[in-house]
């Protein structure tokens, strides 16, 4: 054999050991196992529930996608459980990895799925960094001094709603008077919200009729005249005008001051590693503006990486996105003054005394002791 021909052989021997060495390894993430949770937690629709999505077993299954740039190796892997299933909704946590916001600080993200009781007990037992739960089982956790805090108020308000027909007649809480109305459960946040607002002119649920639909029906009931009413997700006003019903509704968080999904880690970890926590927030911040100042190119990859399912109601998230998150729930004056996922102490402390008010908790605390703000 020639030197030449030898030498040509040893060269791509050597550019394809370079190649494989440089090639990054795909690990498919561990599930986090559940954990039962003390007590039944009242929880408010959340923005998956609104969509009533069953998302894929293989959506809910599929790991976040690589950080660019950053080798793994200079990187910590953390997880986050996340309410419900994937739904575009999350886009601000699926762009802050796909856009190197996590890797910028050191961060690799694992993304999980679970129930918001769950998320809190795992996250407050340390199978899971973060979670992306309702404020309400958050509240209900830390009122049994499950050790967690909320170290970003991700949805500066409530999801709830009545939701009625536009030419129903109904203007204020006051014309629900001998109306039926429809709430998933008695012990649900729909049930608390509607309490709260029937309170706020002078009346008591007693002077509506009050009947109990499962998720999967109300919307049916309420477009097909069964119930005058729904307390729901005010998510669902939008999708119900864009098939063709004539919806509006009255928001339930002038009524019942809540939050949806907000960011929440373990007192341990604020305590033990505030720099990986402050890190989280950071990139999710960055998440969310990336996502408000190009909402459709977010839709579309999060509905190609991470929920499929939505790929025909690809023009409806885009609007709710628009019309609610970017303009209600990740923004507010709130957040004009004090910034994207500032927790607005004053308000905590009124959900955490309604919510005992109304009976969802057996007793109150501080939202000082809740909250982490630095």
């Amino acid at each position: 054999m020639s030197k030449k021909i030898v030498w040509f052989v040893m060269s791509v021997l050597v550019i394809a050991l370079v190649a494989t060495g440089c090639a990054k390894p795909t690990v498919a993430p561990t599930a986090v196992p559940a954990t039962e949770v003390p007590t039944e937690v009242a929880a408010e629709p959340t923005a998956e529930e609104a969509a009533e999505v069953e998302a894929s077993p293989e959506a809910e299954a599929e790991a976040s996608p690589e950080a660019p740039v950053v080798s793994d190796k200079e990187l910590k892997t953390v997880s986050i459980q996340i309410d419900g299933a994937a739904v575009p909704y999350y886009a601000p946590l699926y762009m802050a990895q796909e856009k190197g916001f996590f890797a910028e600080e050191g961060l690799n993200v694992e993304f999980y799925y679970a129930a918001a009781a769950d998320i809190v007990k795992n996250v407050a037992s340390g199978n899971v960094e973060f979670g992306f739960p309702n404020a309400d089982a958050v509240v209900a956790a830390r009122a049994q001094d499950i050790p967690v805090k909320v170290v970003s108020t991700t949805y500066q308000e409530g999801l709830g709603a009545i939701i009625f027909g536009v030419d129903s007649g109904i203007k204020t809480p006051a014309d629900l008077k001998g109306k039926k109305v429809g709430v998933t459960s008695h012990g649900s946040a729909n049930y608390f919200q509607l309490e709260a607002a029937m309170k706020s002119v002078g009346m008591t649920v007693d002077d509506v009729n009050v009947e109990i639909i499962g998720t999967g029906a109300i919307l049916t009931a309420l477009t097909q005249g069964q119930v005058d009413a729904i307390v729901f997700s005010k998510l669902r006003t939008i999708e119900l005008n864009n098939q063709g019903y004539a919806a509006a509704d009255i928001v339930s968080d002038q009524f019942l001051p809540s939050f949806g999904n907000v960011l929440i880690s373990s007192d341990k970890l604020v305590a033990d590693d505030p720099a990986t926590v402050d890190g989280f927030v950071k990139a999710l911040n960055k998440g969310i503006e990336y996502v408000i100042n190009n909402v459709e190119e977010s839709v579309d990859y999060s509905i190609e990486k991470m929920a499929p399912t939505f790929a025909e109601r690809r023009d409806v998230v885009v609007e709710i996105l628009n019309e609610v998150f970017v303009k209600t729930l990740w923004q507010s004056d709130y957040t004009k003054e004090h910034g994207i996922g500032a927790s607005n102490v004053e308000k905590w402390q009124k959900l955490i005394d309604n919510s005992k008010e109304y009976g969802t908790i057996d007793k109150t605390f501080s939202a000082s002791d809740l909250l982490y703000i630095k």
